[in-house]
């Protein structure tokens, strides 16, 4: 993302946040929104992490299926029920 539209979307927050009075509403932001490091905003188990790793192994080396094949094979399934 461009830094001019970086830019422009935190002054639009910014600008949304500062016309709230609703001081629940603000205080429920405050806790979506600890702070500035994205890294903090989640926390994955190690089961979490080696399914990523497993997922980047498998696009790295092609192992990819499109949405519609994925979606006939789900169906096929499914008749077979």
């Amino acid at each position: 993302m461009e830094m001019a539209t970086v830019d422009k979307l935190r002054s639009g927050i910014i600008d949304k946040i500062q016309s709230i009075n609703d001081e629940g509403f603000l205080e429920t932001l405050d806790k979506v929104i600890p702070s500035s490091d994205s890294e903090s905003l989640f926390s994955l188990t190690d089961e979490q992490k080696a399914m990523l790793e497993m997922s980047e192994d498998d696009i790295k080396n092609g192992r990819l299926i499109s949405l519609e094949a994925m979606n006939k094979r789900n169906l096929e399934w499914l008749n077979e029920m």
